[in-house]
């Protein structure tokens, strides 16, 4: 599934290439893609803004469509002087476009999804801006860590990988980002957030933020399905440090990353530089705990 790096490079390119267009024809090729009451023809698109891993494409009639890529949704814009108006497949079949959006220059907004988890909602802005604030803080927030202490603290016997992928608590971290952010702070993934101090959930938090604005700058980070509004992949995972290097050396000491299950996912971790912390009795008071 896309991430916040995923779709935030997603947002920029459709800042550049949509913002300011007309929509000027729809074709919902799966109609449980897209859900718009009414028609969307004519109205032009003012602004592309996100917020964890849903994009907004802000409309002048005071809709906004919300859009949610799930596990294998691709938004590409493509260009008839450059490209044919084909859609960007990346790793996808050829028959996966579900929505198709004719803009007012003569370029064409396809959003594909192979397994169809995907969605657009044409809705009022301040139900999306509703939405939203469902959403915990982000990592590179500026007061992102006295809302993200407060959040995560409600669970304290629950482990750090498991609420670093809950949306409520921290938002725009999946299994890549948690994966990568507890190697950099040296945290096992199954470690009780009760066993944790706060210098190491702090550490944890920079890690994702640190992680996250590399990946931008990367333009994401493509397992199968993700591309970028231009239909390019993401190069993150040439440059990860955790993430699927199962049986290769830890960078840090050497030791052999393993793979195993935690929070029902396949989690990335070396065994030496991320020891596990347990609660023996209870939860530790404050003094006594340790990174």
């Amino acid at each position: 599934m896309p991430e916040l790096p995923e779709v935030e490079t997603v947002r920029r390119g459709l800042e550049q290439l949509v913002v300011g267009r007309r929509i000027v024809g729809v074709d919902a090729l799966n109609p449980g893609s897209l859900d718009a009451p009414l028609p969307l023809e004519g109205v032009q698109v003012t602004a592309a803004r996100r917020r964890a891993k849903m994009l907004m494409l802000d409309l002048d009639d005071g809709r906004c469509l919300a859009v949610h890529l799930k596990m294998t949704g691709q938004l590409v814009v493509r260009n008839p002087s450059a490209d044919g108006l084909q859609p960007a497949l990346g790793a996808q079949g050829p028959y996966s476009t579900r929505v198709i959006f004719d803009l007012d220059d003569g370029a064409r907004l396809f959003f594909n999804d192979q397994r169809k988890f995907g969605w657009i909602r044409a809705v009022p802005r301040d139900v999306a801006d509703g939405w939203a604030c469902e959403y915990g803080p982000e990592p590179m927030d500026e007061d992102a860590w006295p809302r993200f202490r407060g959040l995560v603290r409600r669970h304290p016997r629950a482990s750090i990988k498991a609420v670093l992928l809950d949306q409520r608590v921290v938002a725009g971290i999946g299994n890549i980002y948690a994966d990568e952010a507890l190697w950099g702070a040296g945290v096992h993934p199954e470690s009780r957030v009760g066993a944790l101090s706060d210098r190491a959930l702090h550490a944890v938090l920079d890690e994702a933020a640190a992680v996250m604005e590399m990946s931008i700058e990367l333009g994401g980070s493509t397992d199968r399905n993700y591309v970028d509004a231009e239909g390019r992949r993401g190069a993150y995972l040439d440059f990860a440090r955790v993430f699927r290097r199962e049986g290769q050396p830890c960078y840090r000491c050497g030791t052999t990353i393993v793979k195993t299950r935690v929070a029902g996912r396949g989690t990335h971790l070396c065994p030496k530089c991320q020891r596990l912390r347990k609660i023996s009795e209870g939860l530790t008071s404050p003094a006594r705990e340790t990174g």
